[in-house]
């Protein structure tokens, strides 16, 4: 009688093979922020992808013994540190580019680019810029009739052709498809909710550019709008109560006509005009709008698309 051999098992000694069938869709999301956005704090990361922090922390853990993120915590200025701060590992750059089908990084590149990460002076602007877009992920979370439907980076926004139009025929503007945008964004997002649809650029203000500074920002969005025939508000997200009024008063001695909105982050209370109620603090997706020029109450952010296209319409 003839014995049948055993199959051979064969061991998957490649690591990114290992870890694919460990990582979920949840994961992957995550793992494709850190590849565009860079850093991401837990309570970032626990808002917009997970229900509850110590789920968050135990999936981290997870995900940190697989090798695919890493982590730091900043040293603060007046002694101590901060939270884990978390980015992507190599491990984790290759699972992200066998997704999309792009080159695996090399492991000098994602070595240098951690690097730059966990030593730039700017970091918390970063983190203040993911902060925006993950609190509208965590109302998208918790809001079935809402979505984040785009984030970009900054450094997506400036690749050349990034805002290309398509139009009729389905042909290409080339014009825009080689244009270089002049101006530089700190993110861009398209967020849909109940009230509408809003395609944005954000501007992230600490409060150390003169407001000089901002007008001429909006400058370069109005040529941008030339060039590629998309009109798109630009939202700045501002530190003070104060700073938002100088805004607008400077917005209107330079005469702006381009769609700007502010709204104030870190607040304890909002001084504004009257007819302005007091929104909740950090909640970029709520009724914290102050549309330049339009008068009435706040707006969520889901409806300063259409109030601009009406008021653009209107105009016209």
């Amino acid at each position: 009688m003839r014995l049948c051999r055993p199959p051979v098992v064969v061991a998957v000694t490649e690591p990114i093979l290992r870890v694919q069938s460990a990582v979920t869709g949840r994961d992957l999301v995550l793992l494709g922020w850190l590849a565009d956005h860079g850093v991401l704090t837990t309570e970032q990361i626990a808002a917009a992808l997970f229900p509850s922090v110590n789920f968050t922390q135990r999936r981290l853990r997870a995900l940190l013994g697989l090798r695919v993120v890493d982590r730091f915590r900043p040293q603060r200025p007046d002694g101590g540190s901060w939270p884990y701060h978390w980015l992507l590992a190599q491990l984790g750059a290759e699972v992200i580019a066998a997704q999309r089908g792009e080159p695996v990084p090399r492991r000098d590149m994602t070595r240098q680019r951690r690097w730059q990460l966990t030593n730039r002076a700017n970091l918390p602007h970063l983190l203040g810029v993911n902060g925006f877009f993950t609190r509208l992920a965590a109302h998208a979370r918790t809001n079935p009739d809402a979505e984040l439907e785009r984030w970009w980076s900054a450094a997506r926004c400036q690749q050349a052709g990034a805002f290309v139009t398509t139009v009729a025929g389905g042909r290409v503007d080339a014009t825009a498809l080689a244009y270089r945008p002049s101006v530089h964004p700190d993110g861009h997002g398209i967020f849909t909710d109940r009230h509408g649809s809003t395609a944005f650029f954000l501007e992230y203000d600490t409060g150390t550019e003169p407001l000089a500074r901002l007008i001429d920002k909006v400058d370069g969005y109005h040529q941008l709008a030339r060039v590629t025939g998309t009109l798109w508000p630009v939202l700045f997200w501002l530190p003070t109560a104060a700073r938002e009024r100088h805004l607008h008063e400077a917005l209107s001695d330079a005469r702006i006509g381009y769609p700007a909105a502010t709204a104030v982050h870190h607040q304890p209370g909002r001084t504004a005009p009257a007819n302005r109620p007091a929104p909740s603090p950090d909640d970029p997706a709520g009724p914290v709008w102050w549309l330049h020029h339009q008068p009435g109450p706040t707006l969520p952010l889901g409806a300063l698309g259409t109030t601009v296209t009406a008021r653009t319409r209107n105009a016209a």
